[in-house]
């Protein structure tokens, strides 16, 4: 740093005409915002967002990296949930703060709302990176898997670059090799060249030119998605032996028959074949293995801010858009359940004002994501429409935990084919994602909506699906952390009645209105008379999507 010395008065006038001369080009050149930003640093924003993490069931311990970096280095939420446990819902809550009720992706299609032109026009101006960039005077990048159906031709092609997005570099969906990356609408082909192609180093790379080219007059917003560890689970050359002996866990859950669970649950083969097992156990280390390129990204963009000067101002963020299973009541490997296993995701945090080696059981929402990040930059969430909250305060030290959130809405949409699967035609139409030995993993009626509880007294689940037994599943956390037992008709009467009213009150909510107090909480307001003759009023809200 240079120092400036006054010998003289001479030397006094000098300077104060130096000073002048630059207040007077700020004034010319419209730099406030350089001069605001010099004054009062904003800090900058990483955010990093894997597919398909779980941690439940083991995900995170590859990641040691990861954990020693981000993790001790701030805060670990231990009850972080999803919106939604399928990838494009999931990650539209991220992108706007709103459960998908309030966005209205149901599925990672065109038609379930995934990145269509209805998607584009009423959701896309108003996601948090959007605000960013107009409102907090950030400059923002993206690399990596955006909404499932960004780059096809009917959602605007490569040549579409979402508003928030300074610079922008997508890949559609989850490939390792050979894929289109559109660079700020350009399509920018790879093969299968490990050096130049690997999809989780290439968006390394390309972070790591951002962060030496950017504008040092700005703060930044980075977010980078990457592939792994969703499949199909192809390792770096250096890491493709690793784990030899590592298997799926074999938790009170895995291979059991879900006999108290919805028709979906109770149709899988229990136990399951030794190939299956087998099977499911290889994709497993696969998993394993691509998480160990992850690990050396974080490496490398923390190692990166730290050498620039710039990781003591610089909040980053780990999570996942939903969790995984992988032979939990005898279900082969995919999301889209309401359990632990596939609603439960990371949160890592470290930044400024966050002490290292901090750990919270607060209950955190995925909604939670955009509206932090918009107070992280000095942005009143109030003026938005996002229904979820910041945990900021919560990080820092100066928020009270004693009024955060008890509950949470979990939302999700099945899909079936219209027709029956060939391999399986005893199965009838109506259900999707079907392995060989015909376990099947969706179905229409797999339609669901969930209240999780969580208070240092109750740690509660309440889910009632939408198909013809109006079947309701029930769990007890804290005496069932596996959630063996549904105890929907063994549990009090009057307790199922609240739970059901404040399912309707979250599926109906928006913005301030999502916040409200839960049933355990001591401001919880039960009225009967407000329930409803049917439950079909509440779930229109959840069937509708934009036209």
């Amino acid at each position: 740093m240079a120092v400036l010395v006054f010998n003289s008065a001479s030397h006094m006038t000098s300077f104060s005409f130096i000073v002048l001369r630059f207040i007077l080009i700020c004034v010319t050149l419209h730099c406030s915002s350089l001069v605001a930003a010099t004054m009062y640093p904003r800090p900058n924003i990483v955010l990093i967002l894997t597919d398909d993490l779980d941690v439940s069931i083991g995900g995170m311990i590859p990641l040691a990296k990861t954990k020693k970096l981000i993790g001790a280095a701030g805060i670990t939420f231990t009850n972080t949930f999803v919106a939604s446990p399928l990838c494009c819902p999931s990650r539209a809550s991220i992108l706007t703060g709103k459960y998908p009720h309030n966005h209205h992706v149901v599925n990672n299609t065109l038609e379930g709302n995934c990145s269509s032109m209805a998607w584009q026009k009423t959701q896309e101006p108003n996601t948090f990176p959007a605000f960013l960039q107009k409102h907090g005077a950030y400059q923002t990048f993206f690399a990596g898997k955006y909404l499932n159906e960004y780059g096809n031709r009917e959602a605007g092609g490569v040549e579409h670059v979402p508003p928030g997005w300074d610079h922008w570099f997508q890949e559609r969906n989850s490939k390792y090799y050979n894929y289109t990356l559109s660079v700020n609408g350009r399509p920018q082909r790879h093969g299968q060249n490990y050096s130049e192609d690997y999809l989780t180093d290439v968006l390394a790379n390309i972070s790591i030119d951002f962060l030496e080219n950017k504008s040092n007059r700005k703060p930044f917003f980075m977010m980078v998605s990457t592939p792994a560890p969703h499949s199909p689970w192809m390792a770096a050359p250096q890491y493709e032996n690793s784990f030899p002996n590592v298997k799926a866990p074999r938790d009170p859950n895995f291979n059991i028959h879900g006999k108290d669970k919805h028709w979906l649950i109770r149709q899988a083969k229990t136990p399951m074949t030794n190939s299956s097992i087998e099977f499911l156990d290889n994709a497993y280390r696969k998993r394993w293995r691509t998480l160990l390129s992850v690990d050396d990204m974080v490496e490398k963009v923390v190692r990166k801010l730290e050498v620039r000067g710039e990781l003591s101002n610089t909040y980053i963020i780990f999570t996942s858009d939903n969790g995984y299973h992988t032979g939990q009541f005898s279900l082969p490997m995919d999301k889209r359940q309401l359990y632990e296993f596939d609603i439960r995701v990371p949160l890592l945090v470290r930044g400024p004002s966050i002490k290292p080696n901090q750990t919270s059981s607060l209950l955190i929402a995925n909604v939670d994501l955009g509206p932090t990040m918009l107070d992280i930059a000095g942005y009143n969430v109030n003026e938005t429409q996002m229904d979820g909250m910041s945990f900021l305060p919560i990080m820092i030290g100066t928020g009270n935990s004693s009024t955060w959130r008890s509950d949470m809405l979990v939302e999700y949409e099945g899909e079936g084919r219209n027709i029956s699967d060939p391999a399986c035609p005893l199965l009838g139409p109506g259900v999707s994602v079907c392995f060989p030995d015909c376990v099947c993993e969706d179905s229409y009626n797999n339609t669901y909506a969930c209240v999780r509880t969580m208070l240092k007294t109750t740690n509660l689940q309440y889910c009632e699906f939408d198909d013809n037994e109006v079947f309701v599943e029930v769990y007890n956390l804290t005496a069932d952390p596996f959630q063996l037992t549904n105890i929907a008709k063994s549990i009090d009467q009057e307790v199922l009645e609240k739970m059901n009213h404040r399912l309707m009150m979250l599926q109906s909510c928006s913005a301030q209105t999502c916040r409200t107090p839960g049933v355990y909480d001591s401001q919880f307001k039960f009225d009967p008379r407000l329930m409803f003759a049917s439950l079909n009023a509440h779930r229109n809200k959840l069937r509708q999507t934009v036209k």
